[in-house]
């Protein structure tokens, strides 16, 4: 992985910095955030970057969300994007034991809803797919379901499964901080990686 000087970071780079590291008063705005995660995709997929699966394990929260297909038309960029409030928190995280995994969980309060399943990724294309096959419901640290999933596959055939129909995440830049991601709905997020 190549170190850059924070003097040489592009502008997009110094944009999500800020977003992800200021308080709330100092952080851009979401017209800016938006931009920028849309530059970094752009130059993602122009110098063909490719992060191995290891840069993506661990927990990470997600902090700002472009939920719409957001992307440039005509030069202008399109969709709108909001910080994500830290009252509701939502994680998502990544393990590589014997097989990789994910798990996508939100809590609010004492309330915590988890899913998790099995996952594959294509470094060459920044590709993660998986597919939620569990489901936990806690309340004040109680589990009140813990179980099977509804799932279109299932995890018995879950790797011979095509991509084009599993969800997954197009992963454009990612670092030790923080992750960005376009999913297959056409939304874009950024996660901070929990220290």
């Amino acid at each position: 992985m190549t170190v850059i000087a924070s003097t040489d970071l592009p502008d997009f780079m110094t944009t999500l910095t800020a977003a992800v590291n200021n308080k709330k008063s100092d952080r851009p705005s979401a017209s800016a955030v938006v931009l920028a995660l849309l530059q970094a995709e752009k130059a993602a997929k122009q110098q063909r970057i490719a992060y191995p699966v290891d840069t993506l394990l661990g927990t990470w929260q997600l902090w700002f969300t472009a939920p719409r297909k957001a992307h440039f038309q005509n030069g202008q960029v399109l969709g709108k994007g909001l910080y994500i409030s830290q009252i509701a928190r939502a994680q998502i995280s990544f393990v590589n034991q014997e097989e990789l995994s994910i798990s996508n969980q939100i809590q609010l309060g004492s309330l915590l809803f988890k899913l998790t399943g099995p996952a594959k990724y294509l470094g060459k294309k920044n590709l993660l797919a998986f597919d939620f096959t569990r489901m936990q419901l806690s309340l004040f640290g109680r589990a009140i379901y813990n179980g099977k999933f509804p799932t279109k596959a299932s995890t018995i055939n879950f790797v011979e499964q095509p991509i084009a129909k599993l969800p997954f995440f197009a992963f454009f830049l990612v670092n030790e901080d923080f992750i960005a991601a376009r999913g297959r709905g056409g939304g874009i997020a950024i996660w901070v990686k929990n220290k």
